[in-house]
């Protein structure tokens, strides 16, 4: 065919017709070729144009091939083009991946029919030998740790099963095989050798990026609010052996037993599980958790940002506490065996070398127990029992870009490869309103703040409740002891004095004794915060927490007016000034 196109939603490559498609949604929508487009004549290559397709089972694969693209960057002689292969429980999710990603999608009855300069897959599995070109399989996972029962050969770890490597034929499925560690390569050569033969260490494309974004940790913690509290991270793979299939209370448990102001807690999910529950259902599961402050990270970069700016992670057998580990952040296992951890895989070390998570929290004794694993952790440990899954680090995409320009026949553009750094995440969409609280008092007589979110059972019983008025439920705020309100964060509500917001508060709420107090950036009505511990500046600290304190000194006859009232919330100390309010301050809009 002399014409370059038939029609006006095809672009003819040769003999091959190359969809101008994108997904959108459930529809396909037609665009008009690129003149870049229309100088490709060949998949393979016909001049310098080469076609690269990204070939995704599922989102977890989406994501390992999204993390090569800046070998790719900036060659606009690289036409790149996804397609889903069929046959995954969860490729719907995959499908809805790719076009978040806005990649040009390619439906797999076309990508089959034509012929491709290369072909990039992070799974085996599925039909990919039925697509043509040099095909590259490159790991979706860190460590080869897992055997799935029911798939392939029984006890083989999933990704180094002959049974997936090689095609119906016996001959090899990929024309290179890309690992990240020697050992690797070494645990598939008895099993096939003719799959060893074409196998090469590369390292991880996804730990570059770890790497890459170490530095940016301050950043990510002030994205998500931590403040000086001790994030820990949950670790959950998918399946019945995982963290949530074992543990499904475990986020809610740490949530209740976490003191709010000295902890923020995480939970990061495999996409597998997410795509098995579906939204709706994980809400709902999660919603305890998640209005205590949980946060649940998008699965893609964003679960890595939180992982870069943990402070404690908790993880099962999945692969991907093995990214900061090769950080040296702190570890805990919550795995208590099972048919498909693999012995003698980086993750069986790791979870035989770092301490274990109680099968029981052990209530009030449960951040105790965290704060121990922290301070016990060891530098570099961590990152010695990660060892064994990178080999080359700092140096994937380089070796990556090595070896794919090769098989694209191309030279390589004579600039470095940078990894993507990782985004900043997003903070929890939900707090608490309101507050069980326990005061613990010091040897000094010095009160200690301990708040945990009122809907869930404390570890102990509460001194008072602590509830935000018109944010928190009515029932927690008929039964609080301390009301509040925080000044100026209502924009457009009807304001009143500060002094008969207060009377109108307690007028509304009537028995027993009860604090009610504005909160605001400057004055706590009649308690000012100064710093403690000798500290130039007062503590970051919600003053909402000190109102606690001061409520808890009142009712035992400790807050006198002109008394400093020394407390402690989380890490911190603060000093709170007490004095009748003033006038001004009374009558200050609300």
């Amino acid at each position: 065919m002399d014409t370059a196109w038939s029609r006006a939603d095809s672009a003819v490559l040769g003999t091959i017709t190359w969809p101008a498609r994108r997904a959108t949604g459930a529809r396909w929508e037609t665009s008009a070729p690129s003149g870049r487009e229309s100088r490709v004549k060949d998949g393979r290559a016909t001049g310098h144009e080469r076609a690269v397709l990204f070939a995704a089972r599922s989102q977890n694969a989406l994501h390992r091939l999204l993390d090569t693209l800046p070998v790719f960057a900036g060659d606009d002689r690289v036409h790149r083009c996804f397609t889903l292969v069929p046959g995954s429980a969860f490729s719907l999710d995959a499908l809805s991946a790719i076009d978040r990603a806005g990649g040009r999608t390619l439906p797999w009855a076309e990508a089959v029919e034509q012929t491709f300069a290369l072909i990039l897959a992070a799974s085996p599995k599925g039909d990919l030998h039925a697509l043509h070109g040099p095909r590259v399989l490159l790991p979706h996972g860190a460590g080869f740790n897992k055997s799935v029962p029911g798939e392939g050969t029984e006890d083989s770890a999933s990704g180094l099963d002959p049974a997936h490597l090689l095609r119906p034929d016996g001959a090899p499925l990929a024309t290179r095989y890309l690992f990240s560690h020697p050992s690797q390569i070494a645990r598939l050569a008895p099993l096939s050798p003719s799959v060893a033969a074409r196998s090469t260490v590369v390292g991880d494309p996804l730990l570059e990026r770890f790497l890459e974004s170490q530095d940016r940790r301050d950043r990510y913690r002030a994205a998500l609010r931590a403040g000086a509290r001790t994030l820990v991270v949950l670790l959950s793979t998918w399946g019945p052996e995982s963290l949530i299939g074992r543990r499904p209370g475990l986020p809610a448990e740490l949530a209740a037993a976490l003191p709010h102001d000295e902890y923020q807690l995480a939970l990061v999910l495999h996409p597998n599980e997410r795509a098995r529950r579906g939204t709706l259902d994980l809400a709902e599961y999660l919603d305890p958790a998640r209005q205590a402050g949980l946060i649940l990270p998008a699965v893609h970069e964003e679960w890595a940002s939180v992982a870069v700016a943990a402070d404690l992670l908790i993880t099962d057998h999945g692969s991907a506490a093995l990214y900061p580990a090769a950080l040296d952040r702190p570890l805990l296992g919550a795995y208590d065996g099972g048919r498909e951890l693999l012995p003698d895989s980086p993750m069986s070390a790791l979870l035989t070398g770092v301490p274990h998570l109680p099968s029981h929290l052990p209530g009030t004794d449960t951040a105790s127990h965290l704060a121990t694993a922290v301070r016990a952790h060891r530098p570099g440990s961590s990152r010695t029992l990660a060892a064994p899954a990178f080999a080359e680090q700092g140096r994937a995409l380089d070796r990556l870009r090595e070896i794919l320009y090769d098989l694209l026949d191309l030279t390589p553009p004579d600039r470095p490869v940078l990894p993507r750094l990782l985004p900043d995440p997003a903070p929890a969409p939900l707090a608490p309103a309101a507050f069980a609280v326990r005061i613990e008092y010091d040897d000094q007589g010095s009160p200690r703040v301990l708040r945990h979110p009122a809907h869930l059972v404390p570890p102990a019983p509460a001194h008072h409740l602590s509830a935000e008025v018109g944010t928190a439920h009515r029932r927690f705020t008929q039964s609080a002891a301390l009301l509040h309100r925080r000044a100026g964060e209502h924009p457009g509500a009807w304001t009143e004095p500060a002094g008969e917001w207060t009377l109108r508060t307690l007028a509304d709420h009537p028995g027993g004794h009860r604090t009610a107090a504005i909160v605001r950036s400057g004055p706590l009505l009649s308690v000012r915060l100064g710093p403690g511990d000798g500290a130039h500046r007062a503590a970051p600290v919600d003053p909402v927490a000190v109102l606690s304190a001061v409520h808890a000194a009142l009712l035992a006859g400790r807050g006198d007016p002109g008394t400093p009232l020394v407390c402690s919330v989380g890490p911190h100390k603060v000093v709170a000034h007490l004095a009748p309010a003033t006038a001004e301050e009374a009558a200050l809009p609300v």
